[in-house]
């Protein structure tokens, strides 16, 4: 059999297996565990995790706790809601508990009902040895603060290639509008909350496709139910956050603390005339001599 029928015949199933669900209306089919979902699979309890994407960047030892905040007045955070899609912070969560890199520690809604917990105890309602007296909270070592540089669906297509190539057989004549390319790009950045310093940034992005058909998307389901594991654009966000996190796992293996001639926060390398700090009574007004540049790396490749 030629590779020409084989694809063929392929698309003779992928025919009947659409014309199925089309006619099958509403009643669609039996719930699957486990089907559909995003790159983000899986679940964490302690250090070990349960059915993780293997993309997922992993460490053997914690780095310190951490906190996950979004800037809910930054516009891509309202703009999420045009997808039907909320706070990207609990799969960001269990993405870095399943990675063991970091300790998540709650800073969201979730402390209105910690501190309710703390009130009742007050009153003297809970029973002895409730144990929800001070000193029990563990601290925040570092901040991680998400954002979606942007999320662009339709970025380029290919219009009716597919026919041109006979990939699908027979079905290439549904295929009304194409493949459509979604792309997204994401940052993460890392502060230390005890001195503000901002310790790693990482940029990340993700691209997929839509197969229109019948004039709705065709991308591992159909539109219509919304969230972050059944829309094409909740799973392309997902798939640039697990880029950007595993960019910044990388960074953060390798970390070491930047060094300011002058002093970090007390005065710096810079000075201005009439100054008190190191670099304003420095010949010049300034430090940066002490600052050695890092020199270039040659080129090693053969021309």
């Amino acid at each position: 059999m030629t590779m020409k029928n084989t694809i063929q015949i392929q698309g003779k199933y992928l025919a009947v297996a659409i014309a199925a669900l089309t006619l099958a209306g509403c009643a669609g089919t039996e719930a699957k565990l486990g089907g559909g979902g995003s790159v983000a699979t899986g679940a964490a309890g302690g250090e070990n995790a349960s059915n993780a994407n293997s993309q997922l960047e992993k460490c053997e030892r914690s780095l310190g706790t951490l906190g996950v905040v979004e800037d809910q007045s930054a516009p891509w955070y309202h703009a999420l809601s045009q997808y039907k899609l909320g706070s990207t912070v609990p799969v960001l969560r269990m993405m870095i508990q399943q990675s063991n890199c970091f300790v998540v520690v709650e800073r969201g809604a979730a402390m209105k009902n910690m501190n309710m917990e703390r009130d009742l105890q007050q009153t003297g309602e809970m029973r002895g040895g409730s144990n929800f007296g001070k000193g029990q909270m563990v601290a925040a070592d570092y901040t991680m603060s998400p954002t979606i540089n942007f999320s662009q669906k339709g970025t380029s297509g290919m219009g009716g290639a597919l026919g041109g190539f006979g990939l699908i057989g027979s079905v290439a004549g549904l295929v009304a509008g194409g493949i459509k390319a979604n792309e997204a790009s994401t940052t993460l950045l890392m502060i230390d909350n005890r001195s503000g310093v901002q310790l790693a940034a990482a940029e990340g992005s993700a691209k997929n496709f839509d197969f229109n058909i019948f004039g709705g998307a065709f991308a591992g389901g159909f539109v219509g139910a919304g969230g972050y594991s059944n829309t094409p654009e909740g799973k392309i966000l997902i798939a640039a956050f697990m880029d950007s996190y595993n960019q910044l796992v990388k960074a953060v293996r390798n970390y070491k603390a930047q060094e300011v001639a002058g002093g970090l926060g007390t005065g710096g390398a810079l000075g201005v005339q009439g100054g008190s700090t190191p670099a304003s009574q420095a010949p010049g007004g300034s430090l940066v001599k002490e600052s050695k540049p890092v020199p270039a790396k040659k080129d090693t490749k053969k021309k």
